[in-house]
């Protein structure tokens, strides 16, 4: 079992924040067996393995949001019922400010903007989302807001800091992905760049996105922002470019 107990960023009575490393999923699948977020939270905290909401018949004891299992990066869980009710309604409610770093392939010539493009499931492959031609089903409002944090024209990757006002599946990854700009080494949206023998751009072997920070509320009230630093291959890459 994993111990994430020193990735542990935050904790209160009814709240915990981790710094997740990317490889680890939040919550089983149900059809493999492999270490998980909600694994070791309800064997760390076995009084909260009632909190959440059951998938099917997937147990998922304090999961209140998830990020990608090759994203790193700042995750909460709820460790009582009333902690669960908070953080969910805040994410309902669109009241939780996320910031996401990322780097991308390509110049983005703006230094800040909107991308605010419906997202729906691909018509071609059933594991994608897309913002383009070619979607199934009903398209649903999808914001993010981004500003560049540096570029680098020798590499050909531009640093980014993205926030998403929704919360939709993959969104980051389908609007850059929309704007011809890729996060790098995004192997589902990622198209040849991502796929080639030579490796990916700046030394990365998984998506280069980070839940960098996190706004909310605790359950008395109280305003917290948590930050979650850098993994080795993010600091290595900065140095990069």
């Amino acid at each position: 079992m994993t111990d994430l107990s020193k990735n542990i960023l935050y904790e209160d009575g009814d709240i915990l924040a981790i710094n997740k490393p990317a490889g680890l999923i939040v919550h089983p699948d149900g059809r493999t067996k492999e270490p998980s977020v909600s694994g070791w939270f309800g064997e760390k905290y076995p009084e909260s393995k009632d909190v959440g909401e059951n998938l099917g018949d997937i147990e998922r004891p304090g999961v209140v949001h998830r990020i990608d299992r090759e994203t790193s990066g700042i995750l909460l869980l709820a460790k009582t019922k009333i902690g669960y009710k908070v953080l969910k309604e805040q994410f309902l409610n669109r009241e939780m400010e996320k910031i996401y770093h990322l780097f991308v392939y390509g110049n983005i010539k703006d230094n800040q903007g909107v991308i605010d493009l419906p997202i729906a499931r691909s018509a071609s492959n059933f594991r994608k989302w897309s913002a383009q031609r070619g979607v199934r089903g009903e398209k649903r409002e999808a914001i993010t807001y981004f500003k560049v944090l540096k570029r680098s024209s020798e590499q050909d990757v531009t640093f980014l800091e993205a926030k998403p006002k929704t919360g939709r599946t993959h969104q980051i990854r389908v609007h850059f992905k929309a704007l011809h700009h890729s996060v790098v080494c995004d192997k589902l949206y990622g198209g040849r760049r991502s796929l080639g023998e030579g490796g990916c751009s700046l030394g990365f072997n998984r998506l280069a996105l980070h839940a960098r920070a996190i706004t909310f509320k605790t359950v008395d009230g109280e305003k917290r922002t948590i930050e979650a630093p850098y993994p080795e291959d993010f600091a290595r890459a900065m140095d990069i470019i």
